[in-house]
């Protein structure tokens, strides 16, 4: 599976905005996908994870209620729709997928990463 992360940009503390990984692929109905988070000096954490038919969807406590993810399997496509952004939101955001049928939390579980996309939020 080929990841490819995009929708990153620079917004003010309040604003939306929809982060996209699109991927290449035979497995990718197959995988939870995920998104993850690298905020400047920090590690790498986890934000949203997403179940093969979407019947499951986890996040974690500091986007929950904000952040929303989805995804087409169609198209190939998880979406991350990020509502009331906060300066703390800022980091460069990475989705994920495994070679495994079920999702955990920690990075060494996911098998392929996309490239980043940076989100910026000023306050």
């Amino acid at each position: 599976v080929q990841l490819q992360a995009s929708g990153g940009g620079l917004v003010q503390a309040g604003d939306s905005l929809r982060l996209s990984c699109a991927a290449s692929g035979p497995s990718f109905s197959g995988s939870p996908i995920a998104w993850f988070r690298q905020a400047p000096g920090k590690r790498r954490e986890f934000v949203a994870v997403i179940t093969q038919s979407s019947s499951t969807t986890d996040y974690a406590a500091s986007v929950k209620g904000r952040f929303t993810i989805s995804r087409d399997n169609a198209k190939k496509i998880v979406y991350l729709q990020m509502d009331m952004l906060k300066p703390e939101d800022t980091a460069v955001y990475y989705c994920a997928a495994t070679e495994r049928s079920a999702y955990a939390f920690h990075l060494s579980w996911w098998n392929y990463w996309g490239q980043g996309t940076l989100v910026t939020v000023s306050s």
